[in-house]
């Protein structure tokens, strides 16, 4: 499903949202607290501008009584990403986040990586995969990376183990290219990255990935990932947790400087073994 008419889908979902809300007399307001939402989230489903989550989508339906309506196609809708089904709603919030704090132990996060890469890392991970279907979700990782392309927003800041420089993803040239497409990153203000070096050791952290994003008329919300799978979390303590734990690890990293040095110096190495 092309993205156009997925958002398409997405509205009539919210429009149909709105009108059996309506029906029933309850204001958003009185349906978010119904379904464990703000009545703001409820105006945003409404506007397609966010998307529930599965789970929300199942209370909304046992509130308006709408046998499984919108539990279905939430599934269908998620069901034709270009992304694993986990993570959909990840995409979605990184478009409207106004900061976005990510943390990876191997790999240089998505949002920064290139079309080369992106590739190497996802035919690692599905070695039989059809051509088409390889491309569709490589582009779609591209895709994400314009919210750098547009306004200021989101503030980025982005913290990696020094093992996502050390470890060859694809052949020397790929590594090269991959690296210096981050320091170009970093000196155009976009993005500030700082490094984790080998020589602080381990952390308890260390084999999850972690995002924290922001919101102007939202709640933050932390989303976290391992093998074949990711949880979405904005339940207030745990965000407070993500957080103490992100600034732990930005304690242990050197500085933005220091980073930046590291990594044109790790890409110079690639090019010029």
């Amino acid at each position: 499903m092309a993205n156009a008419s997925r958002q398409a889908a997405w509205e009539f979902w919210g429009t149909e949202l709105k009108r059996r809300r309506e029906d029933t007399g309850l204001s958003q307001e009185a349906l978010g607290r119904m379904v464990f939402v703000s009545g703001g989230y409820i105006g945003q489903f409404e506007q397609a501008i966010r998307k529930p989550q599965l789970d929300v989508a199942g209370r909304i339906d046992e509130v308006l009584q709408t046998d499984g309506f919108f539990e279905r196609m939430w599934r269908r809708l998620i069901g034709a990403s270009p992304f694993e089904a986990y993570f959909a709603a990840v995409a979605e919030l990184e478009a409207l986040a106004t900061k976005i704090c990510e943390f990876e132990s191997s790999l240089i996060p998505g949002l920064l990586q290139t079309p080369a890469y992106a590739r190497e890392v996802m035919l690692s991970a599905a070695p039989f995969a059809p051509e088409e279907e390889l491309n569709e979700k490589v582009a779609a990782r591209l895709e994400r990376a314009q919210i750098f392309k547009g306004p200021a927003e989101p503030e980025y800041w982005a913290i990696i183990h020094e093992t996502a420089l050390r470890v060859p993803v694809g052949g020397a040239d790929q590594m090269a290219e991959q690296l210096e497409h981050v320091a170009a990153l970093v000196h155009s203000r976009r993005v500030m990255l700082q490094v984790i070096p080998y020589t602080q050791g381990a952390h308890p952290v260390m084999s999850h990935s972690m995002k924290l994003m922001e919101f102007s008329d939202a709640p933050p919300t932390v989303y976290t990932e391992g093998l074949f799978w990711g949880q979405l979390l904005d339940d207030p303590a745990m965000v407070q947790r993500a957080t103490a734990t992100y600034d732990l690890l930005r304690a242990a990293a050197l500085s933005p400087k220091a980073s930046l040095s590291l990594i044109e110096s790790a890409a110079e190495s690639y090019r010029n073994p």
